[in-house]
């Protein structure tokens, strides 16, 4: 690489955040990190700036304003809440989009509409916008790398795919999920779950929203949907397959049977690492394996009796429009109740199911359009938690 790239890590403090930084002190000749955005965290922030000579941090809430600019100094920047984090996005050449939940979705959508390529952990803004997404994805320059491990494997193993539309040489994308802290568990089991166990993943160190997610394999189906638009292929032609090894972190099926996997250890620094230096590869050996020793890999369906939010996915899918928006929203709403002691485990699928429920297929024409969706969704999350239907 004869020129560093700008980079712009939106979500900085966060899991996907940190792991970011980890690659980019280990390429200071490749990479020049212009902006930054975190959270609450603002002592983090600052120190991050410092040490990568930052000049335009952003802030999530008005109010700590004020305390990040006494924090940063004079010589930094500080931009606030959705309008900041879309200005940011135009800052780089490679957007790192780590913003949880719904409030990534201005990076998204001006990351690409300023032709920048967008380096994408921020599955839920992607998936309830997927067709305003997909207005600003033919801007010249604009390009969508996911980061997600499942969806890194997928882009490296379609790599020699026919790109016509919706990949007609490939019969199905095989997603692969872990199964969560509580695979093999029965239904009455599961009525037990607390916050600390659903909080321990088998395999990666996340953030807590998709560690939740992860537990209730709404995590997997949200990742059917966006497979479903970053691909484009039917969510007919998308299974997913429990493989508890988290080795193969996806596969694709050809129509001549071939099937073409991504395999390594569980370390989130290689997709990150590929999506920001792409198409070289740096030589790091992230999740390398040693096939000289003796190791398993195993594969089963997943139980959707016991985790019905993987079927609840697909049925959004199946349903287009504004649903995935509503079916992500809800969610969002269901496993903050949760993370706050407000609800059980159990309750958070059937909340989600019954907003589903409500589902108000009004157009879904502009951003405008998206964000009245995913407040109405809100609103009524809000309501069933609060035993109204």
């Amino acid at each position: 690489m004869t020129t560093r790239r700008r980079v712009a890590v939106l979500g900085a403090t966060g899991s996907i955040g940190r792991q970011t930084l980890d690659v980019l002190r280990l390429e200071p000749d490749s990479f020049e990190l212009v902006s930054i955005a975190g959270g609450t965290r603002l002592a983090e922030l600052a120190q991050v700036a410092e040490e990568f000579h930052v000049r335009r941090v952003g802030v999530s809430r008005p109010e700590d304003y004020i305390a990040a600019r006494e924090i940063l100094g004079d010589g930094v920047e500080v931009v606030v809440g959705g309008d900041g984090l879309a200005e940011l996005a135009t800052d780089a050449d490679v957007v790192v989009n780590a913003v949880v939940g719904f409030a990534g979705l201005p990076v998204t959508i001006n990351a690409l509409a300023a032709g920048r390529t967008l380096a994408l952990a921020n599955k839920e803004s992607f998936i309830a916008a997927a067709p305003l997404v997909e207005r600003v994805r033919d801007t010249p320059g604009a390009s969508v790398l996911p980061i997600d491990s499942e969806h890194c494997a997928i882009y490296q193993c379609l790599a020699d795919s026919n790109t016509g539309p919706g990949h007609p040489d490939v019969r199905r994308l095989l997603l692969t999920a872990s199964g969560g802290p509580f695979r093999g568990w029965s239904r009455e089991r599961l009525e037990s779950v607390t916050r600390h166990e659903a909080l321990k993943h088998p395999t990666w160190s996340m953030g807590p929203k998709i560690t939740i997610d992860s537990s209730t394999l709404m995590n997997k189906g949200l990742e059917v949907l966006e497979a479903s638009a970053l691909f484009g292929v039917d969510v007919e032609r998308i299974d997913v397959v429990v493989h508890p090894q988290s080795i193969v972190h996806s596969m694709v099926e050809y129509v001549d049977g071939s099937v073409i996997a991504q395999l390594s250890q569980p370390d989130m620094r290689l997709p990150i690492a590929f999506c920001l230096g792409r198409p070289i590869r740096f030589d790091h050996a992230w999740g390398a394996l040693d096939f000289t020793q003796a190791q398993s890999l195993t594969f089963e369906p997943p139980d959707v009796d016991a985790f019905p939010a993987l079927p609840l996915a697909y049925a959004a899918a199946r349903r287009a429009g504004a649903a995935p928006a509503w079916l992500s929203a809800a969610n969002e709403v269901a496993v903050a109740a949760f993370l706050h002691d407000e609800i059980a485990w159990t309750d958070i699928v059937p909340i989600v199911s019954a907003v589903m429920d409500q589902f108000d297929d009004a157009p879904l024409r502009s951003v405008e359009d998206l964000v009245a969706h995913d407040a109405q969704a809100r609103r009524r999350a809000t309501t069933v938690i609060a035993g109204g239907r």
